[in-house]
């Protein structure tokens, strides 16, 4: 009796037969698409597909655990020709988050190269912090564009720009965590310990109930014409 796991990857397969999609061209790429909302799903969905990508959408973290066959559950379905070349997926969604579908796909050894790309409408820095050292390649806040399709798409077939990608995210979180400090009431400039101490110990003279202060003149200084 076929298990759901492999009837869904079977499904899928046929879909990609029927539209003459299975023979993957050598530029092409093959994205794993996952989000809960049906609205999203399709506009990421085009997206990919103006940008020549191959698309397989699911609508939940469980389903793609199914798809990529790490659900625990054995299939005879072969998969060689739908090699994933890329999981983007949303980060909120019911049952299994996109965090806890990255963390999965990192610890299987077959797929923890893949890259993973989160999405979100939240744009919360401990959220994309945590998602970038657990091995997100990137995290997009949506509505996502096409300009983020076709530059995830030239970084994947460039290959050789992922060590500069690390470095700009490493520096990104560097430079907000600097700038969230230097704003905070601590980070403040402070009087100097020898000048705060002179300052406390100086003492002025006592005014008498009699004694006055100087009063500053109004009248303006006059000015001398020669003739």
């Amino acid at each position: 009796m076929a298990t759901a796991g492999e009837i869904l990857r079977r499904n899928l397969t046929e879909s990609f037969d029927l539209s003459g999609d299975s023979q993957m061209g050598s530029g092409e790429l093959h994205v794993l698409a996952v989000d809960d909302s049906h609205v999203d799903r399709k506009v990421i969905e085009r997206l990919l597909k103006i940008s020549s990508c191959k698309v397989t959408a699911v609508d939940s973290g469980t389903r793609a655990l199914e798809y990529l066959g790490l659900d625990g559950e054995k299939s005879s379905v072969g998969f060689d020709n739908m090699k994933v070349n890329l999981i983007i997926t949303d980060y909120s969604m019911p049952g299994m988050t996109g965090y806890e579908l990255l963390k999965k796909i990192k610890e299987s050894s077959a797929f923890r190269e893949v890259p993973v790309v989160i999405m979100s409408s939240e744009n919360i820095l401990t959220r994309i912090d945590r998602c970038l050292e657990e091995g997100a390649e990137e995290y997009i806040v949506k509505p996502v564009k096409l300009s983020d399709v076709n530059r995830l798409k030239n970084f994947m077939m460039g290959g050789g720009e992922r060590k500069e990608t690390e470095e700009k995210k490493i520096h990104k979180r560097t430079f907000s965590v600097d700038y969230n400090a230097s704003s905070s009431p601590s980070s403040l400039p402070q009087l100097s310990q020898p000048f705060a101490c002179n300052l406390a110990s100086s003492q002025l003279p006592p005014l008498s109930p009699s004694s006055s202060l100087p009063r500053c003149s109004s009248k303006r200084p006059r000015l001398h014409t020669m003739d």
